[in-house]
């Protein structure tokens, strides 16, 4: 697929200097400010994050106020329940585990589920009585490269910040789709075993994602209390 098929897509993460993501148990400092600041500079059209970042958002949705008719058929297409928002936060949630209630928007932005198409006629059914959007990409597991596509076809969406945990982020590396990497480096160690990274894949160790992703680095920024933005270019290894 050619890149102008589908989001400029930039991976924009917090990090300690071991590469992890845990932030909220990094104590000396608070890296919040900054990753926000950054986020807004880098004016997306959208954001998306992976099920365990959305929980908490569809969480809090208010419940549907009527059941919806479960003895109406319902097409197995893509549902766009609006396409004039400012903005767009995309959840991915492959095997529909999210309830989302009433709750069609974040903050402004208009909610947009990524799922597979092996979901349950009743979820696609919630979802279009909460008012959410949805887009089918894959059958057991999400086809990344046609959501995109797709959700530049359906929204418009030109400029995608990719804001999810290790698996979502690498999933899409993998996958060729990133475009960019804005990667904010707090002065923090993790140092845990096992905790999540910026980036994180299953393989052995021929099929780092080095072997076929290359990064050039495009800007180096020190901010307030130690923090250095990086961003780089990512392309293919020839």
């Amino acid at each position: 697929m050619a890149a102008s098929e589908r989001p400029h897509v930039i991976c924009h993460m917090t990090s300690s200097v071991d590469g992890r993501i845990k932030v909220r148990r990094w104590t000396t400092l608070d890296a919040d400010d900054h990753y926000e600041t950054i986020h807004k500079r880098l004016a997306g059209d959208a954001w998306m994050c992976g099920r365990i970042t959305m929980q908490g958002y569809a969480d809090s949705a208010k419940p549907l106020e009527q059941t919806p008719d479960t003895t109406q058929p319902i097409d197995r297409e893509d549902h766009v329940a609006r396409t004039d928002a400012a903005g767009y936060a995309i959840a991915l949630d492959a095997r529909g585990r999210m309830d989302w209630g009433a709750r069609n928007d974040i903050e402004g932005d208009h909610v947009v589920v990524l799922l597979c198409s092996s979901v349950p006629d009743d979820h696609l059914r919630r979802l279009r009585a909460g008012g959410q959007s949805y887009i089918l990409a894959g059958e057991t597991d999400v086809d990344f490269p046609l959501a995109l596509q797709k959700l530049r076809r359906h929204f418009r969406i030109e400029r995608l910040l990719l804001e999810g945990g290790g698996g979502i982020n690498g999933s899409m590396l993998k996958a060729g789709v990133v475009d960019e990497l804005s990667l904010l480096l707090v002065p923090a160690v993790d140092g845990l075993k096992g905790t999540p990274a910026v980036f994180d894949v299953e393989g052995t160790e021929d099929q780092t994602l080095a072997k076929t992703r290359r990064l050039t680095l495009k800007s180096c920024e020190q901010l307030e209390g130690g923090t250095v933005w990086l961003r780089y270019e990512i392309s293919a290894v020839e």
